[in-house]
């Protein structure tokens, strides 16, 4: 709820269960999960290593299918959808970041940046600018001509957020996108996610292990045990001074004072982090 009243949830769930067959086990990783999020908001999931939180942001995505129950995304139940339906309706509509990066190894750093708007027809020339656009926003200019080898583990994470970026989506999905990234760098990114979400919209739905990134979500969503133990809406007042806590001092511009002079690669602390 942002501003007042409460807006239509632009995703929403229904008694979702998941249950997955691990030998001849049964492994309940989600139990009777319902869950509202708005549009426009910045909602965090969090929760202990194998509570179920990204299992539920997979159902949230649908990149996985619910054992039962239903998942909407706007007027849509893409829990219903076929698997061709779906990857349509993801191209269109959605985008990700992964926490394996999922980068193309043979593309360099802007080709894979302008892969989303490929797959939408958008021509070369264009989709290789908005991608070295959204590089820039990055810090990583310097490196768009790079492949995945040529970076650290860090600026690849950057190229992927970048790549969910571009094609202005209506919702984005994160899973531990800051979890390569040095402290700094991790709230340079939330701060741009932030503001994409402020003022374009966005709803973005982000995995977390960092308490200090979820204290500044407008939504908290906690899991244990595959259940939504809770989901709180912080309010205004609250937000405020989370996100001013964590962003006092800070350079906002990603990649810091090189970006701003070079197109930037990134810091010190992060290429430490080369995988």
């Amino acid at each position: 709820m942002k501003g007042g009243a409460p807006l239509a949830p632009i995703i929403r769930t229904e008694h979702l269960r998941k249950v997955y067959a691990v030998g001849k086990e049964r492994v309940v990783a989600l139990n009777d999960v319902d869950l509202s999020i708005e549009k426009g908001e910045f909602c965090c999931i969090v929760g202990q290593s194998g509570s179920g939180k990204s299992t539920l942001l997979n159902q949230l995505a649908g990149l996985e299918k619910p054992t039962r129950g239903k998942v909407f995304i706007g007027r849509h139940e893409i829990s219903a959808m076929s698997e061709t339906d779906l990857a349509r309706f993801r191209q269109a509509h959605l985008g990700f970041i992964f926490q394996s990066y999922n980068l193309l190894p043979t593309m360099t750093a802007a080709e894979n940046v302008a892969l989303p708007l490929m797959f939408k027809g958008v021509d070369k020339n264009t989709r290789l600018a908005l991608a070295r656009k959204e590089l820039k926003s990055m810090g990583l200019l310097g490196r768009a001509n790079h492949l995945p080898t040529e970076m650290s583990g860090g600026q690849q994470q950057r190229v992927g957020i970048a790549r969910a970026f571009v094609s202005n989506p209506k919702v984005i999905f994160a899973d531990e996108p800051t979890g390569n990234l040095d402290s700094t760098t991790s709230k340079q990114v939330l701060y741009r996610m932030l503001e994409l979400s402020k003022n374009q919209q966005v709803t973005f739905v982000m995995v977390t292990h960092e308490p200090e990134l979820a204290r500044c979500a407008d939504r908290i969503v906690t899991i244990l045990d595959g259940k939504v133990q809770s989901s709180v809406v912080q309010d205004e007042e609250t937000r405020r001074r989370n996100r001013e806590e964590l962003f006092a001092g800070l350079d906002l511009t990603i990649g810091g004072k090189a970006a701003k002079e070079k197109g930037g690669g990134g810091g010190k602390t992060e290429a430490g982090r080369a995988s």
